[in-house]
């Protein structure tokens, strides 16, 4: 037997922040040499962080990796294991992504990305070139002060692999893993038995499935190791990493690493035998074929064994079953340790959250609630970094630290609901009964007075009063009445984070919370610069339709039971007056359900739809419900309103990214924000394929009558009537 101890881990590292992330790439080293590992693996990028963006167009990010790089090989963390970290590294005039795999205070290789991820909430082409040199190493002279310390002149550089006295290991860097032709194709072929994948893979709803497929499929068929570390927590963007490092054998998870967590560094280890490999790999004809003309991929030798041999006393990792959160779970956890984060590196003291008692609001309660809870369960669970940082943010005193999520709630969390004449008390009474569920320090406010005042210089101004539509005001009076309480409790929203901890006597400042959704986003359904403007948003990502399972889910599962009658009511922003005979609805005001957002979302960003493909692909999905005429009004009046209202994306608040069909306009969603709202040219290819729908309907129709007599043929002459008033552009049908 060859038996290999390899450990992988997952490490919250912050962009720029060399001192943090140095700190814990060694004691990742530190814990796997402990555990008798002889291989270690980081995330991609881990020296610097992945998301520097373009202060990874400073040379000084380059030059401070190397120097922290130096440190860890100098320092002899590499003594005794190999050691695959992520940095930038400029060659001649190129910058690139590269893993450094390096031995006993030796950089052994020097292995650069081939593939850039260049999608979706990713940009590495703006900031790095990929190594196109297919199967060539080539000589890489190490900078000057990093020679003199290692006594190391030059190091392979390039596509290639290491060749051990017992086993030959490769590095495949996280997007390569995902390309068409993956190098861990060609490289088992060459004899390459594991296969270490750093990677800076972000949290997305439902998207652990696909990667953990893509680990057991490339072992699956040709056998191996597939090792992957990823980083894990929030590094100072929209972004969280949900880590989940794991390593596979043959297709079999034989260890896997948390997906969420408040842990700045996990190490996971497994122990594998190397010979399941080879017999796998030798009892496979076509692979023994193909491996007998492959193409040649350059190896750098190395006259070291990593394996033991046969040893009782170090048993083997067995397959596991996959551990998978479910999307309610995902939105608890991952915007929880996500504000975590933001929270303990801010310097701030908690949040403020405007609190309606709607869902929305309610949800962004629940997860800060929830973030409370995996803060006192890791402190109980003996996280000295969490205990540290909980007691500093909450300022406790003479040894006291949370014990209890309500009480670290009243410290750190202000909720406040503010009322209008057009608040409910049911709705007032849900914020405060929620409120007290999850501990927060709860107020109400009335706003009234400020309108009232608002209102009277206006008149005092133009001579002219406001009302309400249900008042006999107009659409602009309507409009402009329900805007400016939502634009107050913004700036009252502000005025409160900067000041209760003044009027409480603790140091610091609160951070606003958002409360609007993602399909609300993407139908421009919020006031620029309402209460959905503040300084992070969890849940600017998340479908409406997701809030609401995960608020049935929460109202159990986390213990706030009042969840469950905030979901079963139906959404209103309270801005118009309640009558006897009118009650404003969310999806009434948007012209659609938030079903069909969600629909239109997909459609428009996934599937890249435009108006006239969107309308096509909705005939086909609701033709069973709706006439291709209807279809095209439902396509006319979400266009119409996503383009006036897209502006609104250029100012949304940095929101948690968790839905594939976000709009949010700064990385992910690039697109103008000025529109011609007509759409003329894509309306009008609409109304002709209407228009040929209903004349295909027709002709369908009359074919089907002229072989019959008789009372069908007067019934097929109705139908012709009807199809052609269908058609007439003036009827608006």
């Amino acid at each position: 037997m060859r038996l290999l101890k390899v450990a992988t881990c997952n490490l919250n590292q912050w962009a720029m922040d060399f001192d943090c992330n140095l700190q814990n790439i060694k004691e990742s080293i530190e814990r796997a040499k402990e555990a008798g590992a002889v291989i270690r693996l980081g995330p991609e990028l881990e020296i610097t962080g992945y998301g520097c963006e373009d202060h990874f167009l400073e040379l000084d990010t380059v030059t401070h990796a190397w120097e922290c790089l130096k440190d860890i090989l100098l320092g002899g963390y590499t003594e005794g294991i190999l050691c695959s970290i992520g940095m930038p590294i400029i060659k001649g005039s190129e910058r690139y992504n590269c893993q450094v795999l390096c031995l006993n205070r030796k950089i052994l290789m020097i292995r650069p990305k081939m593939w850039l991820a260049n999608d979706g909430n990713y940009r590495e082409l703006r900031w790095f070139t990929a190594w196109k040199q297919e199967y060539q190493l080539v000589d890489f002279e190490l900078p000057k002060e990093i020679s003199e310390a290692l006594s190391q002149q030059s190091v392979p550089f390039g596509y290639g692999y290491i060749q051990f006295l017992d086993t030959a290991v490769a590095a495949e860097v996280c997007e390569e893993l995902f390309i068409p032709v993956p190098p861990h194709t060609e490289l088992a072929l060459s004899g390459v038995e594991v296969f270490m994948n750093a990677s800076g893979s972000h949290h997305q709803l439902r998207k652990l499935d696909l990667r953990l497929r893509a680990f057991i499929g490339a072992t699956h068929t040709s056998g191996g190791v597939y090792m992957y570390g990823n980083h894990q927590g929030c590094d100072g963007g929209r972004l969280y990493y949900d880590g989940c490092c794991c390593v596979v054998i043959n297709g079999d998870v034989v260890a896997q690493g948390s997906q969420f967590s408040l842990k700045d560094v996990e190490v996971l280890v497994a122990q594998v035998d190397l010979d399941a490999v080879a017999s796998l790999r030798g009892s496979i004809s076509s692979f023994q074929q193909q491996a007998s003309c492959k193409s040649k991929v350059s190896a750098v030798k190395v006259p070291y064994q990593l394996c033991q041999s046969f040893n009782l006393q170090m048993s083997l990792s067995s397959p596991l079953k996959i551990r998978y959160h479910s999307p309610e779970e995902e939105i608890a956890f991952g915007p929880g340790c996500w504000l975590w984060d933001y929270l303990r590196r801010s310097g701030a003291s908690g949040f403020l959250l405007p609190l309606s008692g709607g869902a929305d609001s309610s949800s962004v309660a629940a997860i800060v609630g929830c973030m409370c809870q995996l803060v006192v369960r890791e402190i109980a669970n003996g996280d000295e970094q969490v205990k540290s940082d909980a007691i500093r943010i909450g300022q406790y005193t003479d040894g006291q630290f949370p014990t209890d999520s309500k009480e670290f709630a009243k410290r750190i969390f202000y909720t406040v609901f503010m009322g209008s004449e057009n608040s409910s008390d049911t709705t007032r009474l849900r914020a405060k009964t929620l409120a007290d569920e999850i501990g927060s320090w709860h107020l109400d406010v009335c706003i009234d007075s400020i309108i009232s005042s608002l209102l009277s210089l206006f008149e005092k101004l133009t001579g002219k009063r406001p009302r309400y539509k249900v008042d006999g005001g107009s659409s602009a009076e309507n409009l402009g009445l329900q805007n400016i309480q939502a634009r107050i409790r913004m700036v009252l929203a502000f005025m409160l984070a900067s000041l209760l901890p003044w009027v409480h006597n603790k140091a610091g400042f609160y951070l606003v919370l958002g409360s609007s959704n993602v399909d609300e986003g993407l139908r421009g359904y919020l006031t620029k610069y309402d209460c959905s403007s503040a300084d992070i948003n969890p849940i600017g990502s998340v479908s409406k339709q997701d809030l609401r399972a995960f608020l049935r889910w929460a109202a159990s599962h986390l213990g706030y039971p009042s969840l469950a009658e905030v979901e079963a009511a139906p959404p209103t922003a309270e801005l118009e007056p309640i009558r006897s005979n009118y009650s404003q609805l969310d999806e009434v005001d948007m012209g659609m359900t938030y079903e069909e957002l969600s629909v239109y979302g997909r459609l428009r960003k996934i599937f890249r739809c435009g108006p006239v493909s969107m309308f096509q692909n909705l005939c086909y999905k609701w033709g069973g419900m709706s006439t291709p005429s209807e279809v095209a009004d439902k396509v006319k009046h979400f266009f119409k309103y996503y383009s006036i209202n897209r502006h609104k994306m250029t100012v949304l608040t940095p929101s948690y990214h968790a839905e594939s069909y976000s709009p949010e306009d700064n990385r992910f969603d690039l697109r103008q924000f000025l529109y011609n709202a007509r759409w003329p040219y894509q309306f009008r290819k609409i109304d002709e394929l209407v228009q040929k729908c209903d004349e295909e309907k027709v002709a369908t129709m009359e074919s089907q009558d002229n072989g019959k007599v008789g009372p069908t043929l007067e019934h097929g002459g109705g139908m012709g009537v009807v199809a052609a008033r269908a058609s007439d552009p003036k009827t608006g049908l």
